[in-house]
């Protein structure tokens, strides 16, 4: 449609992945949006409008509040360049968290969690990245799973489960996650002169935690052996027998994969190597005495520190 036509509320709405009614709010709360009339009295949206729409998104995405998003987009005027013809709806991502569409439900959590939740559900990956990334340098990462990654995967996860809907956010936010966090570690790292190993149980493919600990380990200069997902424990001990590691780490997540008593010898005499267990998947009242089974990211990083004589 040519400039002095304009775009209808839909197809910027499809342009924009929210609700139409979320522009009209947007238009009679903040005063941003359309300010052309057709000759119907249907409001029509100008190349200039749409820019500002998207410069206000991208602030909401990285969890400005959308009235302080309105008035920074406003204030910019129209210096962005004109933006190509509208695309087809199918093409564009769903609506975000708190722009018209799907929520996850996040409560108590910091401002940068609930833009990554929205960043999610917009499959952004690169203001998810961002997010992600500005937390590890600022925080370390300790603080940033704790604070900012389990709550958004455990709120996305929670709707997939009770919806089935997201699950493609969910997927998307994983693999910006696994990046980020490999981004945290030197790949000439120096490992300890006796190892750290890192392994799923058997069946298990949730991985993600064993990303999380290697990072947080490599930033108090640790190597680790990374095995990830669904390791058999035949071959996490031939991996433990040839290495002689200070600490093997295991993560279950789902009640099938943690059975202490399945576990492997993965102790040589000499010299002795501590075994923890980690994850909600592990049958607690069943594990044997001499293995340690730990809560949090800070507790695994604080015992595999421990192993290795170091504080």
């Amino acid at each position: 449609m040519g400039h002095d036509v304009g775009f209808s509320v839909g197809m910027v709405a499809r342009r924009l992945g929210v609700a139409p009614s979320t522009l009209r709010t947007w238009n009679r709360r903040y005063g941003i949006g359309a300010q052309a009339l057709s000759p119907g009295r249907y409001r029509r949206y100008t190349d200039e409008d749409i820019s500002r729409l998207e410069h206000m998104q991208k602030l909401i995405l990285r969890g400005v509040s959308p009235g302080d998003a309105a008035r920074a987009a406003l204030a910019a005027g129209s210096a962005s360049t004109r933006l190509p013809a509208v695309e087809d709806p199918v093409t564009r991502p769903g609506p975000g968290h708190g722009a018209g569409g799907q929520r996850i439900a996040l409560p108590g959590v910091s401002p940068a969690a609930r833009g990554l939740a929205r960043a999610a559900l917009a499959l952004d990956d690169h203001v998810m990245s961002e997010i992600i990334q500005g937390a590890l340098a600022r925080v370390g990462v300790v603080s940033t799973w704790h604070d900012l990654l389990v709550p958004v995967l455990t709120g996305l996860g929670s709707r997939v489960e009770h919806t089935g809907s997201c699950i493609e956010a969910e997927h998307l936010l994983s693999s910006v996650m696994l990046g980020a966090l490999c981004g945290t570690m030197p790949a000439g790292i120096r490992l300890d002169h006796r190892a750290v190993l890192l392994a799923c149980a058997p069946g298990d493919l949730h991985s993600m935690p064993l990303y999380a600990l290697a990072a947080a380990l490599a930033e108090r200069g640790v190597g680790g052996r990374m095995f990830g997902a669904d390791l058999p424990y035949a071959s996490l001990a031939a991996a433990a027998q040839r290495t002689g590691p200070a600490a093997v780490f295991i993560w279950s997540q789902i009640a099938l994969s943690g059975d202490p008593e399945a576990l492997p010898d993965l102790r040589p005499r000499r010299p002795a190597t501590r075994v923890l267990l980690g994850g909600p998947g592990w049958h607690r009242e069943r594990v044997p005495d001499g293995i340690c089974l730990v809560e949090t990211l800070p507790a695994a990083v604080t015992e595999v520190m421990a192993a290795l004589g170091r504080s």
